[in-house]
């Protein structure tokens, strides 16, 4: 049996695209092991998962900004990579992916010790750290961007994210019903990610009373985040998180109001949503989020709202505006290259096991 490690942690964003693989990664009958943290948000996830074997190794985080830890998490990410070393002449996989994120760096160095090819995926317009460390190892990049597949070289490869099948399984009846929703009115839907986005929440909520005439709206704020006082507003419905009956309520949005996380981005291109997007700010993040809606902007595949200029008013404004260029986003979504990258990852993966460790 053909096997396969798995790796890539500390936000969701790095777990959600290996949920897409896993089942299909069963069905070409490899057995999958995933590397991971203790604690971390993959932990959390991949071992609820059937079938798949959860390792822990140590790893440091990689900071951007000062910190103390900052000298000693090197050594965690030395000891990490001994582990995963360890773990690789034991587990003696044919092919590692790699989905960035802190905890890949040891494992990706301890594939490479044991000359096990690898394959990475960069979600961003620009390669986090963790990958740029990672990249000179790995035998081919998939990247969502095609900004960053012209950035990494001839090892890369613009081919999309991963996406959950079942995204494209919803149904407009049941998100309009689950939601209480007539469908007499257009429905927008905002998303903040999985913790929700404040100044967007914020912004909204001052807004409605201007867009509830025009719009059914759909918040999902986050959790604990809700507003009492909101409950029971005709027209209006906020919800903490969705996970299962999302892909209904994606059905069911005729506009969406977003941060510019590149998962998200690439499942309402791949539903072809009119999108408007409100960057995480570069203060709070590495500008990452920025990047990304400036480039779905340069291609015609959505408007964008900086948050420094963000108010009730700009946010009602920017959004009317997104909604009667509707049509031309559409047009431009639907003749994007494809945002559903499964299929070519899945074969990337395959050409790079099929090469073996002298590949």
């Amino acid at each position: 049996m053909k096997k396969i490690v798995l790796t890539g942690g500390g936000t969701l964003g790095h777990v959600t695209p290996h949920l897409s693989l896993i089942p299909l990664l069963q069905q070409a009958g490899y057995e999958i092991h995933y590397i991971g943290t203790e604690k971390g948000m993959e932990a959390e996830k991949i071992r609820k998962v059937p079938g798949v074997t959860y390792h822990v190794v140590k790893s440091g985080k990689l900071r951007r900004y000062f910190s103390w830890q900052n000298f000693t998490d090197p050594f965690k990410v030395v000891a990490g990579a001994s582990q995963s070393a360890a773990l690789m002449g034991k587990i003696r996989p044919d092919v590692v992916f790699s989905k960035g994120g802190f905890v890949a760096v040891p494992v990706v160095m301890g594939a490479w010790m044991h000359h096990i090819p690898v394959v990475c995926h960069e979600s961003d317009l620009t390669p986090g750290l963790a990958n740029k460390l990672c990249a000179p190892f790995a035998r081919k990049i998939a990247t969502t961007f095609p900004e960053c597949a012209a950035a990494l070289g001839p090892k890369a490869e613009m081919t999309g994210t991963p996406l959950r099948p079942e995204l494209f399984r919803g149904s407009r009846a049941r998100g309009l019903s689950l939601l209480g929703f007539g469908g007499g009115k257009p429905v927008l839907l905002m998303m903040g990610g999985s913790s929700g986005a404040q100044a967007v929440n914020k912004a909204l909520r001052e807004a409605l009373p201007r867009l509830t005439p025009t719009f059914d709206v759909a918040h999902i704020c986050g959790k604990g985040n809700l507003d009492k006082a909101l409950e029971g507003m005709p027209g209006y419905t906020q919800l903490e998180f969705l996970d299962a009956e999302l892909p209904d309520v994606l059905a069911s949005a005729d506009l969406v109001l977003s941060r510019a996380g590149s998962n998200a981005l690439c499942e309402f291109q791949a539903l072809c949503k009119p999108l408007l997007l409100v960057p995480y700010p570069k203060g709070a993040s590495r500008g990452d989020q920025i990047l990304n809606a400036q480039s779905y902007e340069k291609r015609g595949l959505a408007h964008v709202l900086l948050q420094e200029d963000m108010t009730a008013d700009s946010l009602v404004e920017a959004l009317r505006a997104t909604w009667a260029d509707r049509d031309r986003l559409e047009r431009n979504l639907k003749a994007a290259p494809p945002a559903d990258g499964t299929r070519r990852v899945l074969e990337m993966i395959e050409e790079v096991q099929s090469t073996g460790k002298n590949g």
